[in-house]
């Protein structure tokens, strides 16, 4: 009986192990975040922004917010910072470059300057960039 016992648990080993060799072809594919370039691009004006877009960031200007839009000759890029108590806010885009997977956006929201006279009015920062078309995915930092 014990040399069966071996025989089996070396039996289910090797299977295992095939197994495992099997799947170590699978995986999930590397991501590449290294800058190839910066990407030119214009921050849009509310007036600006293609309607339907315009309509979801309405939709969603409440909460924050990462959005992309294409019409296939354009990439547009939104991203907002929900609702804030007053105005006086802004958006700095610190970065909108292309790397071999993807399309890298990273913005900051800056408060009201001490001192600076404010609408005390909630507001809904957002800012709306525009890039030519790129078949690929955005990832927000």
């Amino acid at each position: 009986m014990g040399k069966l016992y071996q025989r089996l648990c070396c039996c289910l080993f090797l299977a295992l192990l095939a197994c495992s060799c099997c799947l170590s072809g699978c995986g999930v594919e590397e991501t590449k975040t290294e800058k190839l370039k910066d990407l030119e691009y214009e921050i849009l004006e509310e007036k600006d922004i293609p309607e339907e877009f315009l309509a979801v960031i309405e939709e969603k200007k409440e909460t924050m917010f990462k959005l992309t839009y294409t019409d296939k000759e354009y990439l547009y890029i939104g991203a907002g910072y929900g609702v804030q108590e007053t105005g006086g806010y802004s958006i700095s885009v610190n970065g909108c470059y292309l790397t071999k997977n993807a399309v890298y956006f990273d913005t900051t929201l800056i408060g009201p300057s001490k001192g600076e006279k404010i609408n005390q009015v909630k507001s809904y920062p957002y800012i709306v960039v525009r890039t030519k078309y790129l078949e690929k995915n955005v990832v927000f930092q």
